[in-house]
């Protein structure tokens, strides 16, 4: 059990190194631009220090793999999670600002809340579950019509409410990409042909290009703390969400497991807005709108 805590607890602080990282280049490269641009990713890759913040991500999630192969992904979940713990005090004397109590209480608020539903849910690994194209396609319209709805409305909010939207819309991606991921992998017992031979890994690799480059997009618009919340949560319980939907994946629907996990969800939200609504935040919207 303690190398499971090591791998999810070092996997989110490599996560957290990542993001910081990625959120000042994306910050410097295009402060000022409210659209959403595809082209900002190229102009991020030709960023030496860009390259090492998705160095670090990719390493987080590889520990974060490797901690789920050891333990349960009741326990992963929040430990990844966790990288907020460790990306907001990082970003915040970067920025030179300080962090207060509303910050570390509404990120305790929201790994409690994710923590609670895991525990509650109590959702378990479905491998090999046989999904239908169609199953497939309804869900992925429904994830493009939620992802771009998100997009469209994230305009007529602040700088930083638009950022935790968008931040939001990129994690239902990532969501999305863990799902067609952990399909690619278990193709895998099937040989490699089978995979490559699938729709699933190249679909995966579009999921995941757009879902950065979303991100980004959130990044550059506000300090970390208003789009890496929103981002953080949207990813695990979109993927939870899909195991329901497509891989009969079962949680617990008692009633008091269903009283717990809507308290918890209730918690999740408002630690993402105590986050979200940081004086860091605001400080930074009053200075752009001056």
């Amino acid at each position: 059990m303690g190398a499971v805590y090591i791998l999810g607890l070092s996997g989110a602080f490599l996560l957290a190194v990542g993001f910081v990282l990625q959120q000042h280049v994306a910050a410097q490269e295009a402060p000022s631009q409210r659209d959403v641009s595809a082209v900002l990713l190229i102009e991020l890759a030709r960023r030496p220090l860009w390259l090492v913040g998705i160095a670090s991500m990719v390493g987080g999630n590889i520990l974060g793999a490797l901690a789920l192969g050891r333990g349960s992904l009741t326990l992963v979940e929040p430990l990844e999670a966790a990288n907020l713990f460790f990306a907001l005090p990082l970003a915040a004397a970067w920025q030179r600002s300080h962090l207060g109590v509303r910050e570390y209480a509404g990120a305790g608020m929201m790994v409690a809340g994710l923590a609670g539903f895991m525990l509650a849910a109590g959702p378990a690994r479905v491998r090999d579950a046989a999904v239908p194209t169609a199953n497939w396609v309804i869900c992925g319209v429904v994830i493009v019509a939620l992802v771009a709805g998100l997009t469209w409305i994230a305009k007529r909010f602040t700088l930083g409410e638009e950022a935790t939207l968008l931040a939001a819309a990129a994690g239902i991606l990532f969501g999305l990409q863990d799902a067609l991921t952990q399909r690619s992998v278990d193709d895998f017992g099937h040989g490699v042909a089978a995979v490559l031979t699938s729709w699933q890994p190249y679909a995966m690799l579009t999921v995941a290009v757009v879902g950065i480059a979303l991100n980004q997009n959130a990044f550059k618009l506000a300090p970390l703390p208003a789009s890496l919340p929103a981002l953080t949560i949207a990813e695990p319980l979109c993927g939870i969400g899909i195991g329901v939907g497509l891989f009969a994946q079962h949680i617990r629907m008692a009633a008091g497991f269903i009283a717990l996990e809507i308290l918890s969800l209730g918690l999740m939200v408002f630690g993402v807005i105590f986050v979200a609504r940081s004086p860091i935040v605001t400080r930074f919207e009053r200075r752009t709108a001056s």
